[in-house]
């Protein structure tokens, strides 16, 4: 019997859906589904092969434990009674626990209950700080939320976009696909990003290819050229905005000479294009790691809500500064509280949000200080329990990464693979994935969608939450976790998370989903964030000037070279699920530096040829591609290879408020023949 089962896609966070094939209990093919709002049957490269790594021989089937230095087969019984037996020992500040944003919502909020709950502290952080803790520095002051601020539906409806440090030809095809659309009715788009992707060869109409790290520079550049015009929207800075005066100041005291020096970009292209954008009906901010990803990554997000809040374009469909989040949940890893100063919903870590989460959950004694964040964890904690996160090749630093984790007293990874990480780990539980049990994500705009259970897991395979409650049950606190299913799950997270109220399993069996807020069962979402007042103290958007810093680390005589990284369209992140897809590891099997023509001239070398790329933390022998997609004196290396690990290289230097390293600059060199 052949059936043909809706599912949404476990790739990046745009949450496209599509039908799995299912013969006798295997899945054996897609088709599309047409009917469903987001994709419309269009799916890309990466979804149309969606299921294929589900069936990979290395698949994680039973507990592991470490014994004599090697990982040995277990029972669920030994296992699970050695992990919570061990774990007794760490409670408090010597424990930490890193999440995953591919994990279901209420994987997610069960594992920040058991942090908190059983092991009574709030070190707990997931993906997000290293990619958009600084969207919620530089917008929760700002705007009040670090949320995407429109639908992925009225993206259409934008006549202008900004694209800043967000390939989206490569990592959201299905987003470029409605800018397409909108570019066709008369849209332009403007590419910001150091490197001449795809994005800026193909979709833009104009590519301010700024020097590495200069963003806060440019847009200063950009408003200052908004204001020496006239082109502010006066009557919006009047009514929903404060602050305005000072950032006029501080503009007015740069000269032109300052921004083209630190961004590479002359003055008449940088006006031209915030003229274009200032000119706009509805002008529409995207943007992703390329400028998150810096150890200034805070202010330059910031720097963005402030030109989009002079312009008047934040508020209205298709409008707003726009988060581009990469994984399948998250954003939902975030509303479920994954992180370690905010409570489910964004409640602010401290003691009348421990006292309602103490009444809600029916326990005393709950942690009322912000805890470690993802680095600190494992620096300074002496049990780690990472779930569905492979530090291992998504860390800056790697050679530190692995000696922290090799020297911790307590390892626990539960993951799909035996993954980078994994291989360190005392315990490892094998986890079901995503269409293996059901529940809940919420992807880029807000909107949650359910994924119902497709097929079951491989060998002894379970959900996280099952897992993670089988330990709590182990360790004294059964009456708290005693779930049965994800449902029940999803209907404590409705008390807990005052976005999440009117959202049920009944209300998503509609395609499409419902998008956050959604305060009532009669609620029908919300599309479109801050139409009427910001979620500030006094209901208007905080403007503050922000001072260009230049890179922590810059080229010198030793390092000449910038280097930066990034994705692939063939690959998704630590590439655990894509290179485990023959179709897709196929097309980029290994790792690769791009290098600049006239660059690889300079030093001899030839496509293809093998060089070496060192930085003060190592070096990898690569394959030379050469290509002006990079400019002069800038390297390009995508991260998604652990036998070849990019950020085996990059700077662990962190945003003092986010903790977010700094990913996308550093100084290396480059020596031919490897």
């Amino acid at each position: 019997m052949v059936e043909l089962v809706p599912t949404i896609c476990p790739y990046c966070s745009c949450g496209c859906g599509f039908y799995l094939v299912v013969k006798d209990g295997r899945i054996v093919g897609e088709e599309p589904w047409k009917a469903h709002p987001l994709n419309e049957g269009a799916n890309c490269i990466k979804g149309r092969r969606a299921f294929k790594f589900l069936y990979r021989e290395d698949r994680l089937k039973k507990p592991l434990i470490r014994e004599g230095g090697r990982l040995r087969e277990a029972s669920w019984a030994e296992a699970l009674d050695l992990a919570a037996e061990r774990l007794k020992e760490f409670k408090g500040n010597s424990f930490g626990l890193i999440a995953s944003g591919r994990g279901t919502n209420e994987d997610c909020y069960i594992l920040q209950k058991f942090a908190r709950v059983v092991m009574k502290t709030n070190n707990i952080d997931y993906c997000a700080r290293f990619c958009h803790s600084t969207t919620v520095a530089g917008l929760l002051p700002s705007v009040g939320s670090g949320v995407m601020q429109t639908s992925i539906t009225d993206l259409e409806l934008a006549d202008c976009f900004i694209l800043f440090g967000v390939n989206v030809k490569e990592t959201f095809p299905l987003i470029s696909r409605r800018i397409l659309r909108a570019r066709r009715r008369g849209a332009k788009v403007i590419a910001v990003d150091p490197r001449r992707t795809p994005t800026a060869r193909y979709l833009a109409d104009i590519h301010l290819q700024l020097k590495p790290g200069s963003d806060v520079a440019l847009i200063n550049g950009m408003m200052k050229a908004i204001l020496e015009e006239g082109k502010e929207n006066r009557e919006f800075i009047r009514a929903r905005t404060s602050g305005f005066e000072g950032l006029r100041d501080y503009l007015a005291s740069l000269s032109w000479e300052s921004v083209e020096g630190a961004t590479g970009i002359s003055r008449e292209l940088i006006k031209e294009a915030a003229l274009l954008y200032a000119g706009a009906e509805r002008g529409c901010i995207l943007y992703d790691e390329g400028i998150t990803q810096h150890w200034v990554g805070g202010d330059n997000v910031r720097n963005l809500a402030n030109l989009a809040l002079i312009t008047g374009h934040i508020g209205r469909p298709g409008t707003g500064v726009n988060s581009m989040r990469g994984q399948i949940n998250g954003e939902g890893a975030g509303d479920m509280g994954c992180v370690n100063v905010f409570y489910p919903g964004f409640q602010r870590v401290g003691d009348e949000t421990a006292k309602r989460f103490e009444e809600l959950w029916g326990v005393e004694g709950l942690p009322r200080e912000p805890g470690f964040t993802y680095l600190d964890i494992i620096g300074k904690c002496r049990a780690v329990y990472i779930v569905g996160a492979n530090p291992m090749v998504a860390a800056p630093d790697i050679n530190n990464i692995r000696s922290l984790l090799e020297n911790l007293d307590l390892l626990i990874v539960q993951d799909i693979f035996l993954t980078e990480t994994a291989e360190l780990a005392h315990i490892v539980f094998p986890a079901a994935t995503w269409v293996e049990r059901e529940g809940t994500h919420t992807w880029i705009d807000r909107r949650v969608q359910k994924v119902e259970k497709v097929i079951e897991p491989p060998g002894e395979a379970k959900p996280d939450w099952w897992i993670t409650c089988e330990i709590a049950r182990r360790m004294g606190y059964g009456d708290k976790f005693s779930f049965s299913s994800p449902e029940e799950i999803f209907e404590e997270i409705r008390r807990a998370v005052p976005q999440y109220r009117g959202i049920t399993y009944a209300r998503l069996k509609k395609p499409g989903g419902i998008q956050w807020p959604c305060p009532s069962e009669d609620h029908p979402g919300t599309p479109t964030m801050f139409t009427e007042r910001f979620n500030t103290p006094d209901g208007k958007g905080q403007i503050q000037p922000v001072e260009y810093k230049p890179p922590a680390e810059a080229p010198d005589d030793e390092y000449p070279f910038y280097l930066t990284t990034g994705r692939l369209i063939f690959h998704y992140h630590t590439g655990t699920m894509t290179r485990r897809t023959d179709d897709l590891h196929n097309e980029i099997p290994e790792c690769f530096v791009e290098i600049n023509p006239k660059d690889a001239e300079r030093n001899g070398i030839k496509e293809g040829e093998r060089v070496r790329v060192e930085t003060r933390r190592g070096g990898l022998e690569l394959p030379a591609r050469v290509t002006d997609e990079v400019p002069e004196g800038v390297l390009f290396i995508p991260f998604h290879f652990g036998d070849k690990p990019a950020n085996l290289l990059t700077n662990p230097a962190l945003d003092p408020g986010a903790r977010m390293p700094e990913f996308k600059v550093c100084a290396a060199r480059l020596i031919k023949g490897g």
